[in-house]
């Protein structure tokens, strides 16, 4: 078990922040009072400095009508390279700001929005979390690989020096 750590106001949001941009894909999940959940690979575009997270969607997509049925949301981070991982639940807001689409546009966006930055299909969700929690193994893939065998083995393994805990970047 590792240590449990909770952060607030700025380390929170460099938290969010951190593992965001390093995973950069979350599986977006809307519609929370639906079984099965319904979730959807989003690429993160921002985080802003006060810890809201932004992404590009077809205003006429699924996800964008949930948002406007239901604003709670649901991202799940994995960034399996760091093994850090993030957990946020927060309210979805849609955006029509094109001054943000023109700031937040890449090449790669192109993929979805074929006429470019200037698409009339795109809009922006812009997610603001109400809680939040991450894991940060700090392990390699080797020092986890040996822990999961020592525990098969019926060895009981050190402490894997990970954090864990609650972020609150309000």
């Amino acid at each position: 078990m590792g240590d449990v750590k909770n952060l607030t106001a700025n380390d929170a949001i460099e938290k969010i922040r951190g593992i965001a941009k390093d995973a950069n894909i979350c599986m977006f999940v809307t519609d929370l009072a639906k079984l099965p959940l319904m979730g959807r690979p989003m690429a993160t575009q921002e985080v802003d400095e006060e810890g809201n997270i932004w992404f590009m969607s077809d205003r006429n997509s699924d996800k964008n009508r949930d948002i406007e049925k239901d604003a709670q949301v649901q991202l799940f981070y994995s960034h399996t390279g760091n093994y850090e991982y993030l957990s946020i639940y927060g309210t979805a807001e849609i955006v029509n700001d094109r001054s943000k689409i023109e700031k937040l546009w890449t090449p790669m966006a192109k993929t979805w929005f074929k006429e470019g930055k200037d698409d009339p299909t795109i809009s922006l969700i812009k997610v603001t979390p109400e809680d939040a929690y991450y894991w940060d193994t700090k392990n390699n893939k080797m020092v986890s690989l040996i822990k999961f065998a020592m525990g098969a083995l019926g060895i009981t393994p050190i402490d894997d020096g990970g954090v864990e805990g609650k972020l609150k970047p309000y």
